[in-house]
């Protein structure tokens, strides 16, 4: 009985081995067949490999003593002592509070406007009108932010701006707009929205444009009007990517762009322009303090990671549309 039972299992593994190396000769003439594939998909992977993974390894910065001189290894162990710092510094809660505000306040404002315009532009009968607005909206994407905020600083200079002008035409004194510090979040927020509303528009065009147009016949023919086949089709129909986006903008809520508030800071707005970024940027390569900011950046992507992870699993819950 024993014996036989041997032999069972020896032909079992004897399977499983021969499947094993089919099934490896079938995944060898795939990889063979389609190489250009494969050497397409490999670009990619090493530049994540290369420049996301690997400089991991750096992290670990954060919870040491780090002196170039003696190295990542050979700098000394202190633990969460660079966390604990962040956490009793003045500038903690300051940092915090600004981040959450700029970055809310660009989700609530700069996520619904694209769709607004999507929708709006997809109810356009006139195609030269379509394309017109279009790439109005559109071109100042193609802006660098050093051109941006360029334009920004003189547009609002209270001597040299044209919105100065117009106060002073209506007896208006002129104002500094960009010294104010409650200004500073509307100012960043809605030069964003200007220009970024018509990329992110096409995202929700192309969505629109996948929707089957028998949706649209069976609601004339049952006698909807515009703003029904709005509320019922098109929403709908780009609710998948919005989602996607939606997830995508809440896992980068503690990441606010760097170069363009650093760039509109001055002295007279820092109490609500410095956010976590500036302060990583000013402290460890303008103060040379590595570790620190380290640990400091490292505080941010975790929190980061909670609410990619935390909206994700939400909106699996709550809708069909998920990244994972």
């Amino acid at each position: 009985m024993s014996s036989s039972t041997g032999v069972i299992e020896r032909e079992k593994t004897e399977a499983r081995t021969s499947g094993s190396l089919l099934l490896l000769r079938d995944r060898g003439k795939r990889i063979k067949r389609h190489w250009q594939l494969y050497l397409l998909v490999l670009l990619p992977l090493a530049y994540l490999v290369i420049f996301k993974y690997i400089p991991m390894y750096g992290a670990q910065i954060a919870f040491r003593e780090f002196s170039p001189v003696r190295g990542i290894l050979g700098s000394e162990w202190v633990g969460l002592a660079n966390f604990n710092t962040f956490f009793k510094s003045p500038n903690f809660w300051m940092l915090i509070k600004n981040t959450l505000i700029i970055s809310t306040y660009s989700l609530i404002v700069g996520f619904p406007a694209p769709i607004i315009l999507a929708l709006a532009l997809n109810e356009v009968r006139s195609m030269r009108f379509k394309r017109f607005v279009q790439m109005v909206t559109f071109a100042p994407y193609f802006i660098s932010t050093i051109v941006m905020v360029s334009m920004i600083i003189l547009f609002l200079s209270p001597r040299l701006g044209f919105i100065d002008h117009i106060l002073s035409a209506f007896g208006q004194e002129a104002v500094n707009f960009m010294g104010v510090p409650s200004y500073f979040s509307s100012i960043f927020v809605w030069s964003n929205v200007w220009q970024g509303i018509g990329y992110g528009a096409v995202i929700y065009l192309a969505a629109l444009a996948g929707i089957n147009t028998d949706l649209y016949e069976a609601a004339r023919v049952d006698g909807a009007s515009r703003i029904q086949k709005v509320w019922h089709i098109d929403i709908p129909g780009i609710m998948p990517a919005a989602t996607i986006l939606l997830i995508l903008n809440v896992g980068q809520i503690m990441n606010v762009g760097f170069e363009k508030i650093y760039l509109m800071q001055n002295p007279l707005n820092t109490s609500t322009s410095e956010v976590i970024s500036t302060y990583v940027y000013k402290i460890g390569l303008l103060g040379a303090n590595f570790s620190f900011s380290a640990a400091v950046d490292l505080f941010n992507s975790v929190i980061n990671l909670i609410l990619l992870l935390s909206v994700n699993y939400f909106a699996r819950r709550v809708s069909e549309s998920s990244l994972w």
